[in-house]
């Protein structure tokens, strides 16, 4: 142990003995071991901000956009060490805190924030998304000790998502579209939010469309022709405040108004930063999954 000691500078020891003793979560790279509860955080990824918030964790260093108007009043009184792209190394290091969380748009950046504070990539995508928010709530739950907290969170969603699954039953087929400007992409069943399909029992208007990060870009046409009982819209431009042309001008065509959907009023207006941004987050989730209720519930 002597010769073990002095091989390691006292920063690197330090760090060796409170990974060795730490808590260990999943992340997006595997199974982690934190030292001690970290007492000052920075986290860029917008779905850890919302779920961390709803554990009533107080977070350090933030984005400069949070894009969730929830989480706007986070703002106060922490500091801004970058955008969700692009971390300010300066103002991180200067924060100097105890463990830094990248996700989705930020974790690229793993490596750079890494000679700063110990890193963790907590990114979720795809299909079971679901299942990775609630993942999440756990590993956050234990980090910050929390359980107690957290466990009560995933019973919230899981009722919810029982609730939201009772009210699409039996009632058609959807088809997801972003809509960023005038362009159109359509999502599918393992896309990014082919989640909707997945943990709702939602079947797809359109059984293959392509897997692609910003969807497969469409014409009106395919729209008319996949005919869709009900349409999940996302405005892009909504969620990072493009300004550019809304979602319901781009889809208020000759083409789109052939629909079934079109024609019964059964659009959806997802949450935009909640369910583009924010995706996997407790509180976001919940409130894309409410909207989705909602809606199918009015009908019979």
């Amino acid at each position: 142990m002597r010769w073990f000691t002095s091989a390691l500078s006292l920063p690197a020891l330090a760090l060796f003995l409170a990974q060795a003793t730490g808590t260990e979560i999943e992340t997006a790279k595997g199974p982690v071991s934190v030292g001690e509860t970290p007492q000052t955080l920075a986290v860029f990824d917008i779905a850890a901000v919302d779920t961390l918030d709803s554990l009533g964790v107080k977070i350090a260093g933030l984005p400069e956009n949070l894009y969730v108007p929830e989480l706007a009043r986070l703002k106060d009184g922490a500091e801004v060490v970058g955008t969700i792209f692009e971390p300010d190394m300066e103002a991180l290091s200067a924060l100097a805190p105890d463990l830094i969380i990248l996700g989705g748009r930020s974790s690229p950046q793993l490596a750079a924030t890494s000679r700063i504070a110990q890193t963790i990539d907590m990114t979720m995508d795809g299909d079971d998304l679901f299942a990775q928010a609630k993942q999440r709530l756990a590993a956050y739950g234990a980090l910050v000790d929390k359980q107690a907290e957290a466990t009560a969170l995933a019973a919230e969603l899981d009722a919810l998502l029982v609730s939201t699954r009772e009210a699409v039953k039996g009632k058609g087929k959807a088809l997801i579209l972003m809509t960023s400007g005038p362009k159109v992409t359509a999502y599918g069943k393992g896309s990014r939010f082919g989640w909707v399909h997945a943990a709702l029992e939602l079947p797809p208007a359109v059984e293959d469309v392509e897997a692609a990060t910003h969807g497969e870009a469409i014409s009106f046409e395919f729209v008319r022709d996949a005919n869709p009982d009900w349409l999940i819209v996302l405005d892009r431009a909504a969620a990072i405040g493009s300004g550019e042309q809304n979602a319901m001008a781009t889809l208020d065509n000759e083409l789109v108004a052939e629909t079934t959907a079109w024609k019964k009023k059964q659009i959806i207006h997802v949450p935009a930063a909640d369910f583009y941004i924010a995706a996997g987050g407790v509180r976001s989730m919940q409130r894309v999954l409410e909207t989705i209720r909602d809606a199918f519930s009015q009908t019979q």
